[in-house]
This record gives structure tokens, C-alpha cells and sequence, in this order.
């Protein structure tokens, strides 16, 4: 039987070889891949760190379920496979408690772990502001986006707003240009209301790693503080009819004077009461907003 000091020396470069190895990695590999990250490690919001932790420790442990798996049926063909000279079936067991008790508790640990830290995170991520720094009503519409910047009034006569249009085709895909665009300061609070004006629709901004479904006559919310600046690309992640694939939006996280500018340049434009009293806005493929239903 080897010593413990030569079990400890046989380690070591296997130690060394893991810490090389992880180290060359980027953060997007360190993430798994997901998006929401850049190079010098900065996540997208306050809670794409957590996501992203979730997914890729899950990742790691049914991949290593996986492998033991794996290797228990590789090693059952090998061991048992039949002979030369052997005809028949091998020796039949039946009632062994201990690999049944193993094959029973051990994926019910790995149930409850996952549920447990899948509650956790759901709980942080589904926690509301109360008292946020910005506060928008986000309408879903076949097939676009409609945003409203609440304002201080309680009747919201002093909110702004942006009407969108869904997103013209090309062809090689859809103009991303004129879709509905999302402005968000950065580092500040956000609270997004979510509604829809006809079907189900689900609210998606790819990078920050959630969404969000939206329905009629019932209103969602989504609480969040985005912490990196930058255009993110959003969708409907719910199937919405003909043209779901054409519902898309951006978001632009900006600077708290960039974001007053553009409310401003709303207010200009006139763009100013609520719009929450709105039934759907239909639009065509080839045209923009026809008007109310």
C-alpha cells in the first residue's frame, strides 16, 4: 500500500495542473459560457453573479453524476460481460440493501440540495423594491414593446413614454435599429412592472440571465440594479402568435445624466401621460403602429 507522503507527491502535480488550468480560463468560461459577463469579470446586474453561480455549480455536480454513472455501467459491461466457454445467464442478485439504500438517499440528497439552493436564489431574485430609483411599466403587445416611465404623480400624468414597433425582417434576420429600446441608469434601482395589452408574453433581456412572463389583466413585477453600462439585446420568450420571433427590444444601460436626457427628449417630443388604458396595438409585418383595437 503506497505511503501517505507518496500519495501526497502524486498529488501535487495533479493540484498544480487544476490551478494552471483554471486560471487560464476567461470569465466566460469560469461562467459556463453564459452571457451577462465581459472579460474583466463585471456582471450585468446585481444578480447575475448568483444566477450564473447556480447554473454552473449544477452543471458541475450532474456532471460528475454523470461520469460516476457512466463509469459504473462501463465497468458492469466489462466486468460481467460473457465469457468464452460461458453460456446462460450469470448468477441473478436480488435484495441487495446496501445498493439500494445508495441508489435511494443519494438522489434524494440531490433533489433536496438543488430545490434548496433553486429557493434561495428565487427568494433574492423575486424580493421587490420597495422605494426604487426608477419605476416602468413594461407593456407587451403582438408583436412589440411599449414603455412607460412612471412619474411622481399618482395618476402618472407626468410619466413619459416610448411606443414601439415589432422588428422589420431582412435577410439575413431583423433590424435590430428601430426596435423598442429600454433605457435604464446605471447602478440605480429598478423596479419593472410587467404587463400585457393582449396574450401571454415573457419579458427577456438575454444578458441579465431571467425573465419574466407577462399576462393580461394581471400584473408581474421584476426588481433589479443594473451594474454595467452597455446595449443588451431583449425578446418574448413565450410563444405569441405569427410574428413572436419579430418582437424584440434593447436595453441600454446609460448614465444617470444620459437617462434624464433621454426622459427629457421624451418629454419634448410629447410623449408624456400614462398609457396603461391602451388595448392592444396591433402591428403588421411590413408596417408600423396602425393604431388602437
Amino acid at each position: 500500500m503506497p505511503s501517505k507522503r507518496r500519495l501526497r507527491w502524486a498529488a501535487l502535480p495533479l493540484g498544480i495542473a487544476s490551478v494552471a488550468l483554471l486560471s487560464g480560463c476567461t470569465t466566460t468560461q469560469l461562467h459556463g459560457f453564459l452571457p451577462g459577463f465581459v472579460d474583466d469579470g463585471t456582471p450585468a446586474t446585481n444578480h447575475t453573479d448568483m444566477v450564473a453561480g447556480l447554473w454552473v455549480n449544477s452543471w458541475i455536480v450532474l456532471l460528475a453524476v454523470g461520469v460516476i454513472t457512466w463509469g459504473l455501467m462501463l465497468w458492469s459491461v466489462i466486468a460481467y460481460r460473457r465469457r468464452k466457454g460461458q453460456s446462460g445467464l450469470p448468477v441473478q442478485l436480488r435484495y441487495n440493501m446496501p445498493v439500494e439504500i445508495f441508489y435511494t438517499i443519494v438522489p434524494l440528497i440531490l433533489v433536496v440540495g438543488f430545490f434548496a439552493f433553486t429557493a434561495r436564489d428565487q427568494n433574492t431574485l423575486e424580493t421587490q423594491y420597495e422605494n426604487p430609483d426608477v419605476s416602468i411599466t413594461a407593456y407587451g403587445k403582438q408583436w412589440a414593446w411599449d414603455f412607460q416611465y412612471n412619474g411622481e404623480r399618482e395618476d402618472n400624468s407626468d410619466a413619459v413614454y416610448s411606443m414601439g414597433v415589432q422588428a422589420k425582417a431582412t435577410s439575413d434576420g431583423y433590424d435590430l435599429q428601430d426596435v423598442p429600446t429600454l433605457y435604464l441608469p446605471v447602478n440605480k434601482t429598478v423596479k419593472i412592472d410587467l404587463r400585457s395589452r393582449d396574450v401571454i408574453h415573457s419579458f427577456w433581456i438575454i444578458d441579465f440571465l431571467y425573465k419574466k412572463d407577462m399576462y393580461l389583466g394581471r400584473e408581474n413585477e421584476w426588481s433589479f440594479t443594473p451594474t454595467r453600462e452597455g446595449t443588451y439585446e431583449g425578446k418574448c420568450a413565450e410563444l405569441c402568435g405569427e410574428y413572436h420571433s419579430a418582437m424584440l427590444f434593447n436595453v441600454k444601460v446609460v448614465s444617470e445624466a444620459e437617462y434624464e436626457d433621454y426622459l427629457d427628449s421624451l418629454r419634448s417630443a410629447g410623449d408624456v401621460g400614462d398609457i396603461s388604458d391602451l388595448s392592444r396595438l396591433q402591428n403588421l409585418n411590413t408596417a408600423g403602429a396602425e393604431g388602437n383595437e
